[in-house]
């Protein structure tokens, strides 16, 4: 009996060290149970009258303890989450587009004292700030209108204009075009117009490769704010020494040097913004005033009654570290119980929140200070986290592959997200995830972006291997099918083939029916 339970023992001692060895290279991180206590209010209904109850419970929970926080960190996700409401960004877009410049009544703001104050502003910026009507109106309707619009942008503003100025400033260009941004973007990072515009500084995908702004699956560069503001200096520093003036370099900016040089041309000698602005595209007509009216907000908001608390995360309270492997935000979340807000908030280039690791790419996170200190202290044992959550994942990570290879797909009547992804060989969710939709539903004419990766559908390929020398292979028609959606599945093989080796002379298929798609 002890000769065969003392190796036994032996054998469980054994076995629990090298558990804790293995555990303490891939889970050497430390944690502490806490007590979380959960609420809610029902309503109770006591002698017919309804009545108010909180019931609460109380369980434990395991969090992240490391060592490097020497004290809470107080986050305010509501006002973080101020930078992803898509519709701040629609309603500064909404209205440059709209603007219709009649007469507002505003008795807060005497037209003298705005003459007088953009006279000031005039003095001490580069830009014509000079008075009109126009400019008035847009200057006044801000102010009556969007004042809730413009006490959110000063928040978001807290953050991101020191951010601006320091590269504007190394650029030796003038800081009021920090403002820009608010036009372009409404300071939202992930911003996408209707025509694919991105980021804070709204560049197209072309634009912003030759500016060094690359895009990947993982990673767009437009949406990386210190990139991004680089890039948009060197391209306004460009149209300035082009141009010659900043109300047109700006103009420029929005639409293009060659519809400015058009409207230079219509305008009949005239170079004065205000009188070649009729010459302009729509968008355009109405930039320059939103771009002023913008600065004179911001620089008269005591006066108007706008006050802003500051930033819930200043960015000088950030810094930067390179990854050395993959790893998400979700994960940083976890082990440095920094809030995910605050994460997508600090890292709006990651496009599915993953931080990519590739060869001779510098892939950065920005983290808060006290933050970084932890992540760096346990950096092995972080990486070792990931690693092992990855590894347990039952899908795998999307490959990494150039937007370059992406082609514009125009929704036509019949289509649906299955057989488009059927098409190119992809999922539905990809498409959905890489077109921002939320539902099914698809509109005629709508373009989507499509990653180019084609694989054949194995679940309609009969025997989906490649057929040998001499042998027919065969296909299953699926509803939605045509011959040409078929074809593509199938590397040198064209409609005219199909037809051919199964003696059909239409294009009508049937869900069910059999084809050769193969010569044998």
């Amino acid at each position: 009996m002890k000769q065969t339970f003392i190796p036994f023992v032996l054998f469980l001692l054994v076995g629990a060290v090298l558990y804790g060895q293995e555990k303490n290279t891939t889970s050497s991180l430390k944690t502490k149970k806490i007590q979380i206590v959960d609420s809610i209010t029902v309503q109770q209904i006591s002698d017919e009258l309804p009545t108010t109850v909180v019931a609460t419970k109380t369980k434990d929970t395991v969090v992240f303890a490391l060592e490097d926080l020497k004290r809470a960190r107080i986050v305010d996700s509501l006002w973080l989450q101020e930078l992803y409401k898509s519709e701040l960004f629609e309603d500064v877009y909404g209205t440059i587009t709209n603007q219709t410049y009649e007469a507002v009544e505003y008795e807060e703001l005497p037209t003298e004292v705005l003459k007088e104050r953009l006279a000031q502003l005039n003095a001490r910026t580069p830009f014509n700030v000079e008075y009109n009507p126009s400019l008035e109106s847009v200057i006044k309707h801000y102010l009556k209108n969007r004042r809730r619009t413009m006490g959110r942008l000063m928040a978001l503003s807290d953050y991101y204009f020191p951010m601006f100025e320091e590269t504007l400033d190394k650029h030796n260009l003038p800081l009021e075009l920090k403002y820009l941004a608010i036009v372009e973007s409404a300071l939202n990072p992930r911003a996408k117009s209707r025509v694919g515009a991105t980021g804070l500084w709204q560049f197209m995908y072309n634009t912003g490769k030759i500016y060094g702004l690359e895009v990947s699956s993982y990673v767009d560069e437009r949406s990386d704010p210190l990139l991004a503001t680089e890039a948009a200096s060197q391209y306004l520093k460009s149209l300035y020494n082009s141009l010659g003036d900043w109300d047109l370099a700006l103009a420029a900016y929005n639409s293009g040097p060659g519809n400015v040089a058009k409207a230079l041309r219509r305008a009949g000698g005239y170079t004065n913004y205000w009188n070649i602005r009729h010459h302009l595209p729509r968008e355009t007509a109405g930039y320059l005033p939103a771009f002023l009216a913008t600065m004179y907000i911001f620089e008269f908001a005591k006066e108007h009654g706008f006050t802003s608390e500051g930033p819930a995360i200043p960015y000088v309270a950030t810094d930067t570290l390179h990854v050395k492997r993959m790893i998400t935000l979700e994960q940083v979340a976890k082990i440095t119980n920094v809030d995910l807000q605050e994460l997508q908030f600090l890292n709006p280039s990651y496009k599915l929140d993953i931080i990519p690791f590739i060869e001779n790419e510098n892939y950065v996170l920005r983290l808060p200070l006290d933050a970084v200190g932890k992540f760096v202290a346990n950096e092995e044992a972080v990486y070792a986290f990931a690693e092992k959550e990855f590894n347990d994942r039952e899908k795998p990570l999307p490959e990494f592959f150039e937007e370059s290879n992406s082609v514009q797909y125009r929704v036509r009547s019949g289509d649906y997200l299955g057989r488009i992804a059927e098409k190119y060989g992809v999922s539905v969710s990809q498409i959905k995830r890489w077109n921002g939709l939320r539902s099914n539903r698809l509109k005629v004419g709508q373009r989507l972006t499509i990653h180019t990766k084609k694989t054949a559908s194995s679940g309609s390929i009969s025997q989906a291997k490649a057929s040998a020398k001499g042998e027919v292979e065969m296909y299953t028609v699926r509803s939605g099918d045509s011959l040409w959606s078929i074809s593509q599945k199938f590397p040198g093989v064209t409609v005219q083939n199909i037809k051919k080796w199964n003696d059909i002379s239409g294009t009508k298929l049937k869900p069910g029916m059999k084809l050769r798609v193969s010569q044998g």
